[in-house]
C-alpha cells in the first residue's frame, strides 16, 4: 500500500496564521493536521504502508524533513512531491505519478475524519464521503440503485446528492488512475483553470470499474479559523477518549489550573490561569492572569491579562488585553 498527500495549497482561508506555516502543518490538539491524517490512515489500513509521498509547494527543507520523520515513524519511506503551479487535485496526484502503481490511498492534507476504513478488495475505488446539509460548495457523488457510484458533481448549483467527497481516496491500481490523469494533461481537460480528479475518476466509471462509498462518522475541516478551532475541540476530545495524556509534565502551575480536554505542550508556564476546556498552548508558551477557553495557542507566545475563547494565536506571539475572539498570527504583538 502506498499514500499520497497533496498539500501544496496556499491556506488562504486560514490568514494569518499559514503566512509562515503551510496549513498542513497548523496544530490542532497540540499535532500538525497532517501528522494526525497519515497516523489516523495507518492506524486503520490493514495493509502495511510501503511508502507515503507529500505534494508540497516550497515549504523549505525544514519541513520536507519533519514530513519525511513523519512517515518513517509509521514504517514507511517518506517522498518529497513538488506541485510548483496550482494546477488542481488531479495535477497534484500527478506529482507523485512514481507511486501510481498498484494499491493507492489519495489524502488530501487539509481534512481528519473518522471513519469505517475497511478496503473492500471486490470494487476498483473507494471514496469517503459525508451526508452534509448544504453540498452546493463540495464536490458530490451520484449512485445507482445498488450502491455503486455512477457520477461526481463539483459545486453543484442544483441539487444532485448530499454525499460529499471528504477528500481520501482508494484505488486497488494506481497505474489505471495515472491513465486517466494523463489524458485529462494531453488533452487539456480543465475546469475553471484546473485539472479536476473527479474527471478522472468518471472516466475510470464509464470504462467499467466499479466504485463504492466509504462510511464516514465525522469529517473535520481545518479550512478557516472557526472550523480549525471546532477540529481541535474534537480532537482533544478523541485523545481523551483514547486515554491519552495531553499535558507534560514540564509545565509549570503557578496558582492555575487545566480543565481538561486540553493540550499543554513541552516548558509552558501557566500562572494566575485558567485554562480549558478545550484549549491547546505550544512548547515555551506563558499565560498570566488569563483564561482561556476553546483556543489553540500555537509555540513561544505570550498572554497575559486576556480572557480568550474560539480564538487561534500564532507563534511568537504576544498578547495583552481583553477581546474575546480574535485570530492574531506569527511573530504578532498586541497591547
Amino acid at each position: 500500500m502506498k499514500v499520497i498527500v497533496p498539500m501544496a495549497g496556499r491556506g488562504s482561508r486560514l490568514r494569518p496564521h499559514t503566512l509562515t506555516t503551510p496549513k498542513p502543518l497548523v496544530p490542532v490538539g497540540g499535532k500538525p493536521i497532517v501528522h494526525r491524517l497519515v497516523e489516523d490512515i495507518a492506524a486503520v489500513c490493514e495493509d502495511k504502508i510501503e511508502e507515503i509521498a507529500f505534494v508540497i509547494g516550497d515549504f523549505g527543507i525544514e519541513v520536507e524533513k519533519e514530513l519525511i520523520a513523519v512517515a518513517e515513524k509509521l514504517g514507511a519511506k517518506g517522498t518529497i512531491c513538488y506541485q510548483d503551479k496550482p494546477l488542481g487535485t488531479a495535477h497534484a496526484v500527478w506529482c507523485a505519478k512514481e507511486l501510481l502503481d498498484g494499491p493507492v490511498v489519495v489524502a488530501f492534507a487539509d481534512t481528519l475524519f473518522k471513519a469505517n476504513f475497511k478496503l473492500d478488495s471486490s470494487v476498483d475505488g473507494i471514496l469517503w464521503v459525508k451526508q452534509i446539509e448544504d453540498p452546493s460548495a463540495f464536490g458530490v457523488i451520484q449512485m445507482n440503485e445498488s450502491g455503486a457510484i455512477v457520477d461526481f458533481v463539483e459545486k453543484p448549483k442544483t441539487f444532485v446528492s448530499d454525499l460529499a467527497m471528504i477528500g481520501i481516496y482508494y484505488f486497488k491500481e494506481g497505474k489505471d488512475l495515472l491513465t486517466e490523469i494523463n489524458y485529462l494533461l494531453e488533452n487539456e481537460v480543465i475546469k475553471s483553470g484546473e485539472y479536476q480528479l473527479p474527471d478522472a475518476l468518471r472516466r475510470l466509471v464509464e470504462k467499467g470499474q466499479t466504485f463504492k462509498p466509504g462510511e464516514v462518522n465525522e469529517w473535520l475541516d481545518c479550512g478557516n479559523k472557526e472550523v480549525t478551532v471546532y477540529t481541535n475541540q474534537r480532537v482533544l476530545e478523541f485523545d481523551k477518549e483514547k486515554g491519552l495524556n495531553t499535558v507534560d509534565n514540564s509545565v509549570t502551575l503557578i496558582n492555575s489550573l487545566i480543565i481538561p480536554p486540553c493540550y499543554v505542550g513541552k516548558d509552558v508556564i501557566l500562572e494566575n490561569a485558567i485554562v480549558g476546556p478545550h484549549v491547546s498552548l505550544g512548547n515555551a508558551t506563558k499565560v498570566s492572569n488569563s483564561v482561556i477557553s476553546n483556543t489553540i495557542v500555537q509555540e513561544n507566545s505570550f498572554i497575559s491579562n486576556a480572557n480568550l475563547k474560539d480564538s487561534m494565536i500564532g507563534n511568537f506571539a504576544a498578547f495583552r488585553g481583553k477581546p474575546s475572539d480574535i485570530s492574531l498570527g506569527d511573530y504578532s504583538t498586541i497591547d
